[in-house]
């Protein structure tokens, strides 16, 4: 396909492609409507699933996407060199309405972390060899990846993180834990950040690995949410060994590449590119439970959905704007804005549903569409934590956006091992 193919031609091929090889939606020709009572009604966060059942869900967006590798359609905007086309997010957006009209796998978070947030992590850190190795590999979800970042003691604070790598000639040696690993049981490799230099300042001492997940000592446990699902784990190392050929990025970097990594996981100015759905219930699935519920004559009702409204178009415009000022390079600080806005958003939705159902919520009538929004009120207060809690955006934002003065810190300057904790 020619780079410099138009946004109209690129749709044609791409709505010929999608005929031939994806199965259309049974709804109407508008992918966002909904027809009440018909299909699906998914609004849940994070997957309820058995583990068989989340493993299936994985192995057909993994099929999806290498169906979609054979002609670029995975990695519109990536350089062919990695097996995208080149081409625009134009174009990207393009394909991304039309898939919309398809029956495509459910999200889940493994694979958007391994396509969205390792693979480009790899590309802009890794060595040679590493590109080779994995970027094309994670792009198309051939392989899955996990973040191991979080730690029991290092959260929203993850620069406190003491997950040990201590160099032994051409091996590191790893002791700790990581915990919030999503899909690591599912994964073949990892991302890790772990403390190589206890002497140094906190953000000084780290390095960055890539992590075979079958390792020997390496031992994954899942935690049970209360929504029902395992997609969590804790994931321990017990002197596990790692050659230097798989530290990513340079000894002592390890923080750079850990805010890279996070960049992308908070910046939202992709979403308009991405073909799946977003976590959690949307504006369209709230309006067609309230209509089937009867409220919207209601002015204070009306007056809550509006809210949501102005805001999940806001937050659209936002994402837009943040995709502009990003042109294809790493995403700055005002990712957080938009991760921000797309928690904030999330918890609007659970509160105006909370509303609208009642009982209905917390009491399972049978009624289609409704008990459903019970999994969407469980799992959203979750993203307030993940990829950085709330309020390490809204200190991104004044510091680094905004330009406020920074939060006092009782650590500055003083070596990670002198830290008390």
């Amino acid at each position: 396909m020619s780079v410099s193919i138009s946004v109209e031609d690129f749709t044609a091929q791409a709505a010929a492609w999608l005929e031939q090889h994806g199965t259309p939606k049974v709804a109407d020709a508008m992918p966002r409507s909904i027809v009440w009572g018909e299909g699906d009604f998914s609004v849940s966060v994070f997957h309820a699933l058995s583990f068989e059942d989340e493993r299936d869900l994985l192995r057909d967006a993994q099929l999806w996407a290498a169906k979609k590798a054979e002609h670029g359609y995975h990695a519109i905007t990536w350089s062919p060199e990695y097996g995208g086309l080149g081409l625009s997010k134009e174009h990207a957006r393009a394909f991304a309405r039309l898939e919309r009209g398809y029956q495509v796998p459910p999200r889940h978070e493994t694979y958007s972390v391994t396509t969205g947030l390792i693979a480009p992590t790899v590309e802009l850190f890794g060595t040679p060899e590493q590109k080779e190795q994995f970027v094309a590999a994670f792009l198309q979800a051939e392989l899955l990846c996990c973040q191991l970042f979080s730690e029991p003691g290092a959260g929203s604070d993850l620069a406190a993180l003491g997950c040990k790598a201590e160099r032994d000639g051409d091996e590191w040696v790893l002791n700790g834990q990581k915990v919030w690993s999503s899909g690591a049981q599912f994964s073949e490799w990892g991302e890790l950040i772990a403390r190589s230099d206890p002497d140094a300042p906190k953000h000084k001492g780290l390095t960055a690995f890539l992590i075979p997940m079958d390792l020997p000592g390496i031992e994954i446990r899942p935690i049970k949410q209360m929504s029902g699902g395992t997609s969590f784990n804790e994931v321990f190392f017990n002197d596990c060994r790692v050659p230097d050929t798989m530290r990513l990025g340079p000894e002592g970097e390890g923080w750079k590449v850990a805010l890279t990594t996070l960049g992308f996981e908070r910046d939202k100015s992709g979403d308009a590119a991405d073909g799946s759905a977003k976590a959690g219930g949307s504006w369209s699935q709230l309006l067609a439970t309230a209509q089937a519920i009867g409220v919207t004559d209601d002015p204070t009702m009306r007056q809550d959905l509006m809210r949501v409204f102005s805001h999940v178009r806001v937050e659209g415009f936002l994402n837009r704007r943040a995709a502009d000022l990003a042109k294809g390079g790493t995403p700055g600080p005002e990712g957080s804005l938009g991760k921000l806005m797309w928690t904030e958003g999330m918890n609007l939705i659970s509160d105006v549903a909370s509303r609208v159902l009642g009982p209905r919520l917390v009491a399972d009538t049978g009624q289609w569409g409704t008990y459903a929004w019970g999994e969407h009120v469980l799992g959203a207060p979750g993203y307030r934590i993940a990829g950085g809690s709330d309020e390490v955006q809204r200190n991104i934002i004044g510091e680094r956006v905004l330009g406020l003065p920074g939060e006092p810190r009782v650590d500055k300057g003083i070596p990670w091992k002198d830290v008390p904790r």
